[in-house]
């Protein structure tokens, strides 16, 4: 059964000049989107909020091999996840870990 990924996009406001928070939004429908999570405080630099928001984003997916998932469709994917992971390893031999920035790759 494919599962369905939460749509959760992160952005940064500027309250104050040279502040700047995080924002994650999350598509309600086909053109709302609603605030789910803010930065309780603000960042210095841009770069820094959107440095924070990915990774709070990344809090929320749990597995980011499969992404951010409803909560029924989270439980399923770690439900397959387990079976696939059991059924794939050897015993004994840990799998291999992938380097990442972020958890999503390197930025280009």
């Amino acid at each position: 059964m494919r599962t369905r990924l939460r749509h959760i996009a992160v952005h940064a406001e500027e309250p104050h000049a040279g502040r700047f928070v995080w924002v994650l939004t999350e598509r309600a429908d086909t053109i709302a989107w609603n605030e789910i999570q803010r930065a309780d405080s603000a960042c210095a630099t841009y770069k820094e909020a959107m440095a924070e928001g990915l990774r709070a984003l990344q809090a929320l997916a749990g597995d980011l091999d499969t992404g951010p998932r409803t909560r029924q469709a989270e439980a399923t994917a770690a439900r397959d996840g387990e079976a696939d992971a059991s059924a794939d390893d050897a015993p004994g031999q840990d799998a291999p870990r992938k380097k990442s920035l972020f958890g999503f790759g390197p930025a280009r």
